[in-house]
């Protein structure tokens, strides 16, 4: 069942998203910023337990917003729960009013299998400036762009 993170969540979260930060899958979130950004989390939890994680947000007026941080437990992948997720947020998008949704990956082909289009990262220039400036893979990359209308 996938719903809107809660406070209590965030503890699993910095879990779930630090095991794939260390294997280099995803950037890696500091509890603070989970702790911040709660509201923008989804989580997916079977019987009880947090099995997913994904975030929508916001990045400025252009009607663009970020999936982020797409996280789930090893065993439970390719089941779906990654796809509902990012549903979730798509669904989010749409109703708040934005026009596109994009993705900083090193999965792209995740994300191209759900209808999103590679996009060259200078398109995003606010994205680049905000973010990355303090990312430690900076100037140096290997992320890719991908985004979709909703």
């Amino acid at each position: 069942m996938i719903n809107k993170a809660k406070i209590s969540d965030a503890q699993v979260i910095y879990q779930l998203i630090t095991i794939w930060a260390k294997k280099n899958r995803l950037l890696g979130r500091s509890l603070t910023y989970i702790y911040e950004n709660i509201r923008d989390f989804w989580v997916c939890r079977e019987h009880g337990k947090i099995i997913g994680c994904c975030a929508l947000h916001s990045v400025g007026w252009e009607g663009l917003a970020e999936v982020k941080s797409l996280a789930v437990v090893a065993k439970d992948q390719k089941k779906g729960v990654g796809k509902g997720l990012v549903k979730k947020c798509l669904t989010e998008a749409k109703a708040l009013g934005f026009k596109k949704v994009f993705a900083l990956t090193f999965v792209p082909d995740f994300f191209i299998k759900m209808g999103f289009s590679g996009l060259d990262k200078k398109d995003l220039p606010h994205k680049i400036w905000h973010d990355c400036m303090d990312c430690v893979y900076f100037p140096d990359c290997n992320e890719e762009a991908v985004i979709i209308s909703v």
